[in-house]
């Protein structure tokens, strides 16, 4: 369990689904660490209440969160962050040009929420198994994927889009679950 430092009583807890009201001022989360990533200096917590999903981002040590002030100076709700460290991107993900121990990959955050990963993907069969050597991975589990590289594959990418997330952003729903047809969560596994 985590939450922000807190020494007055009387201070009110915001819960993940109400931070979009809150954007440019200081609140108190709390719930559970869901997921934690880590990019050079910025930490990027996913915090899960009973409202949902939040994401922050922090530098360290986590006294002050990182509140996208480029976005937010240039009028946007919205923030690309880039350059990730391979090692925390899938085996496919192009390294970026000049600088092969990050990839050329890709988040977009809207409103602090990521809604899309994304970025090039590799097409070489060479690049592929030496993706796999470097990770100390066998090739022969993915002999069928890897079939068409063998053969040519031009230079592509692709992305992933959170609709739900979108959605939920965009209409400022209270919970990811209103704008999603059939939700899922701990009680609920069928429609």
């Amino acid at each position: 369990m985590i939450s922000s430092v807190a020494t007055v009583p009387s201070v009110r807890r915001t819960l993940a689904a109400e931070l979009p009201r809150h954007v440019g001022e200081r609140v108190t989360v709390q719930g559970w660490l869901h997921r934690r990533r880590t990019l050079k200096s910025v930490v990027f917590l996913v915090l899960r209440d009973r409202s949902g999903l939040a994401q922050a981002a922090f530098t360290e040590p986590f006294t002050e969160p990182f509140t996208e002030p480029e976005a937010m100076e240039h009028g946007s709700e919205f923030l690309f962050v880039t350059g990730y460290p391979m090692a925390k991107r899938p085996f496919y993900t192009h390294p970026e040009p000049g600088r092969p121990q990050y990839s050329n990959s890709f988040d977009l955050l809207f409103r602090g929420l990521e809604l899309v990963t994304g970025g090039q993907r590799l097409h070489r069969y060479e690049d592929y198994l030496a993706a796999f050597a470097s990770r100390g991975e066998p090739a022969e589990p993915y002999a069928g994927y890897l079939a068409a590289f063998r053969h040519g594959m031009p230079p592509h990418g692709g992305f992933a889009l959170g609709l739900e997330r979108w959605t939920a952003r965009l209409v400022g729903a209270d919970n990811i679950r209103r704008v999603t047809l059939f939700p899922r969560d701990l009680y609920r596994l069928s429609p």
